[in-house]
Order: C-alpha cells, then structure tokens, then sequence
C-alpha cells in the first residue's frame, strides 16, 4: 500500500498595506465566520494604536511580539510499554508559527479591554516587552519541556 504524502500548502498572498505574509496569516487567524473585512480592520487598528503608542514602525513591533511569543520546544506524548511519557520536540517552523498565532488569538479574547482592536493592540505591545497571556502560555509550555528533559531519548 502506498504511503498518502502530506497536503501541499497552498501559498498564503501577503497583505495589501504591508505586503507580508505573516500579516496576512494573523488576518486569517482573527477571521470569524469569514469576515476578512472585518478581521483586517481589526488588524490594522491594532496597528494603527501600535504606531501612536510606541511612536514606531508598527508591523517591527509587531514581528518583534511575534518572536517573543513563538515556542522553541514543546512536549508530545509518547506511549513506551505501558507508560505515557511527555517527550520534549523541537518545534518546526510551520507549527511555531501556527502555535503562535493560535496562543495570541486566545489571550487576545481573554484580554479585559472594551474593543477587539485595543484587545489586539494591548496584546501586540505587551508581547513585544514580553509580558501577556501569549508569552505565559509559551513560558508554561517551554517549562513542561524543561522539566521532562529526562525523556529527551524517547524523542523519534
């Protein structure tokens, strides 16, 4: 029996006002109910607070958020024997940054601001100084991988 290849990626087009990629990504990311309209003046709101509250270049603030928050390693499980061990991985490029976006999304709706532009801004900038619940997700994940170092020798 033939072994199934993995799907191809489609390619992602970067971003009509920033012309990049990763922007387009975290539009994608923030879209509900496939309101690309709305998900990206969400964006470029956020981006447009970014710009007055730092007096700098927005999407470097943003990429610089994005770096802090993005894991190095993670656990998977892995089951030898009888026993389940929590197996420390190096994570790829494609998860990290699918990881990334996921965690920043998640603190972003948990965040206590009024709108979703000042949610996403107020997240955007305490992950650039690395703070906020997108990089206390990373530190809590990047921790479990620490503490079960041990297992390293399972990894395959």
């Amino acid at each position: 029996m033939a072994r199934r290849r993995r799907a191809e990626v489609r390619p992602l087009l970067p971003d009509l006002v920033y012309q990049d990629v990763l922007v387009s990504a975290t539009i994608n990311r923030i879209m509900e109910d496939g309101k690309k309209n709305l998900a990206s003046r969400i964006f470029y709101g956020a981006m447009s607070i970014v710009q007055d509250r730092t007096g700098q270049e927005p999407l470097k603030v943003y990429k610089q958020a994005f770096d802090n928050i993005k894991p190095r390693v993670e656990v998977r499980s892995r089951r030898v024997g009888g026993s389940t061990y929590q197996v420390p991985v190096e994570v790829s490029v494609r998860r990290a940054q699918s990881l990334t976006l996921r965690w920043m999304k998640a603190a972003v709706d948990n965040r206590p601001e009024r709108t979703a532009v000042e949610r996403l801004a107020a997240e955007i900038l305490d992950a650039a100084q690395g703070r906020g619940g997108a990089i206390k997700k990373k530190d809590d994940v990047e921790r479990m991988a620490e503490a079960n170092r041990a297992y390293a020798h399972y990894r395959w």
